[in-house]
Order: C-alpha cells, then structure tokens, then sequence
C-alpha cells in the first residue's frame, strides 16, 4: 500500500479517475495493527479493480479533519476526487467486513461509470 506522507500526495491520489480507497490509520492505534497482517493479501486480492493508499493521521492531520475521520482506521473509497463511500466506525474492523465494504465501494463506482 501507498503510504500518502502530504496534503499534495493526497489530493493527487483521490483525483485518479481509478477507484481508490484511502485507509487512515496511525502507528499508536491498536486497532489500526490489527488490520496490519492481512491488508497486503487483502491489497493483492482487489489490486485489479482499485487502488489502496494508506493515510498516517499524524502526519496529514489537516488532510484527515478535512475529510471528517473521527476514528481510525478508517476506510473511505474516492474516485475523480469525489468521495463514493465509507467505512467509518469505532469498532474493530474485521477482514470480511473491510473485503465487504470494498465490494460495496466497488459496486457503487461501477454503478457511477454508466
């Protein structure tokens, strides 16, 4: 995954005509670790269909306030610099929720293709 280390990195990310989800997370977040082992066979699996990059809050706070995360991580899908959907909760995500909302993310962005 793409880590995105500025506001410009960011901006230029989400304005791809590509699918891309953004994942903010930081490096103290617990639950941020626990998505860690399985998000690059996660990344691999979708890798055909949209693009992961990967936010550090702490290092875009003003990226991460614009866009309204009050909790990490969290998953929010973009595509011609236009948020489609999100995955915003303060609960531990799961494998099969995060594969369950990038098909959703999917299927609205393909929805908005025709």
């Amino acid at each position: 995954m793409d880590k995105i280390t500025s506001p410009a990195a960011f901006a230029a990310a989400i304005d791809s005509p590509r699918l891309t989800v953004a994942v903010f997370k930081a490096d103290w977040c617990g639950d941020c670790r626990f998505i860690d082992p399985f998000m690059p066979e996660v990344e691999s699996q979708y890798a055909d269909r949209l693009t992961l990059v990967e936010v550090d809050v702490e290092q875009v706070g003003d990226v991460s306030q614009e866009q309204n995360i009050l909790g990490i991580p969290s998953f929010v899908a973009y595509s011609g610099g236009r948020e489609l959907v999100r995955f915003v909760n303060k609960l531990r995500k799961s494998r099969e929720e995060i594969e369950s909302f990038l098909d959703r993310a999917l299927e609205v962005y393909v929805t908005l293709q025709k």
